[in-house]
C-alpha cells in the first residue's frame, strides 16, 4: 500500500427496475463521497474501505453520510461490531448539526447488521439484495436523488466467509445503474492476506484507513495496467526525444526498439508491425549491432538514456 491523494446484474424484483437512474443531471452528476481519498464517484460506486480501529471507522462513515444527506440522499447505515447503534448515533451527532431531524425524517436509517444480513444466522443473498432494491426504489419515490449505504463486514470471522464473497460480487454487479453508492467497511485486524485479495477483486476501488492515516489499496489488475502504461509511455519515448545512435535507426528500426521497450517479444514484434517474426528479428539484430547493445537489457538502458 502507498500514499495516495485521491478511483450487471438487473434486479429482478419490480423495485429494481423501477431503482434505475433516471435521465436528468442529477441521475448523471459525480457524488462527493466525503472521503478526501476518493473524492467524488459515479452512481453505481461499490467501494471498500480497510479500517485500523473503531475509530476510523466511525470517521470515515461519519464523512461519507454528511454528504449524503447533503446531496439530499437516503442514507442507511448496518452498523455491527467493533461500533455499536450507540456509539453511531453519538458520533453522528457530533458531526452532523441536526441529526436527529434527518433520524425522525427517515431520511437516515441505523439497521443492525447481524440483523439484516443474518436471519437465522443464515444468508441469503437474493433477501438481502432484494431488500436494497425495495429502499432504493422507497427513496426514488419519495423524491430523494438516491441512496447510499455503508455496511461493515463482521462476517470476516465466521462461517459465511464465501457466501459473503459471492454477494460483494454480486453486489457489484448490481449496483452498476442504480442511482446508489455502496460503502463497504472491513477490520485490518482481522483480515488475512488472501481476504484482502478476495476483497480487492470485488470492489471498483479499496483504500485503508490506518489510526487517522489514509492509504491506498492497489490491486494485482491495478499494479498491472500501470505497469503496463509505464511501459508505453517508455516505449513512446523512443519516438519523442533523442537518445545515443538514434540517428543510425530506420524508421523502422526504431519501431522495433519502442516494441523490445514495452518487452513485447519477436513474435509480438511483428504482430504489431504488420511483418513476419523473421523481418521482425532481422530489424531487431540490426538495432542491437547499430547501438552496440549487449543484450535485451542493455538496449533497453540504452533507449532510455537521458
Amino acid at each position: 500500500m502507498s500514499e495516495c491523494t485521491a478511483v450487471e446484474c438487473k434486479g429482478r424484483s419490480q423495485a429494481a427496475r423501477t431503482a434505475r437512474a433516471p435521465d436528468n443531471e442529477a441521475g448523471e452528476a459525480l457524488r462527493s463521497t466525503g472521503i478526501r481519498i476518493i473524492g467524488k464517484m459515479p452512481w453505481g460506486a461499490h467501494m471498500c474501505v480497510f479500517y485500523e480501529t473503531p475509530a476510523d471507522l466511525l470517521d470515515t462513515c461519519v464523512a461519507y453520510f454528511r454528504a449524503g444527506l447533503k446531496a439530499r440522499e437516503l442514507c442507511v447505515w448496518a452498523v455491527s461490531e467493533p461500533a455499536t447503534e450507540e456509539d453511531a448515533k453519538r458520533t453522528l451527532r457530533e458531526a452532523i448539526p441536526g441529526f436527529d431531524r434527518y433520524l425522525a425524517s427517515g431520511q437516515f436509517e441505523l439497521l443492525r447488521g447481524r440483523d439484516w444480513y443474518l436471519k437465522g444466522d443464515e444468508f441469503d443473498m437474493q433477501r438481502v439484495t432484494g431488500g436494497w432494491n425495495e429502499k432504493l426504489a422507497k427513496a426514488l419515490r419519495l423524491g430523494y436523488s438516491g441512496m447510499r449505504v455503508s455496511g461493515n463486514a463482521f462476517w470476516i470471522e465466521s462461517n459465511q466467509w464465501k457466501k459473503f464473497c459471492e454477494y460483494e460480487h454480486e453486489l457489484d454487479r448490481a449496483v452498476a445503474d442504480r442511482n446508489m453508492l455502496v460503502l463497504c467497511t472491513y477490520p485490518l485486524y482481522a483480515s488475512r492476506a488472501v481476504d484482502l485479495m478476495d476483497v480487492a477483486r470485488a470492489h471498483q476501488l479499496c483504500v485503508a484507513r490506518r489510526n487517522g492515516e489514509w492509504q491506498y489499496l492497489e490491486t494485482p489488475d491495478l499494479k498491472r495496467a500501470k505497469h503496463e502504461i509505464e511501459l508505453l509511455r517508455q516505449a513512446l519515448s523512443v519516438f519523442s526525444r533523442p537518445f545515443p545512435g538514434h540517428r543510425m535507426l530506420t524508421p523502422r528500426e526504431r519501431a522495433v526498439a519502442a516494441q523490445i521497450v514495452r518487452g513485447a517479444s519477436t513474435k509480438e514484434i511483428g504482430h504489431a508491425l504488420g511483418i513476419s517474426a523473421r523481418t521482425a528479428e532481422f530489424h531487431r539484430a540490426n538495432v542491437m549491432r547499430k547501438l552496440r547493445a549487449r543484450n535485451t537489457a542493455d538496449l533497453v538502458r540504452k533507449l532510455l538514456a537521458k
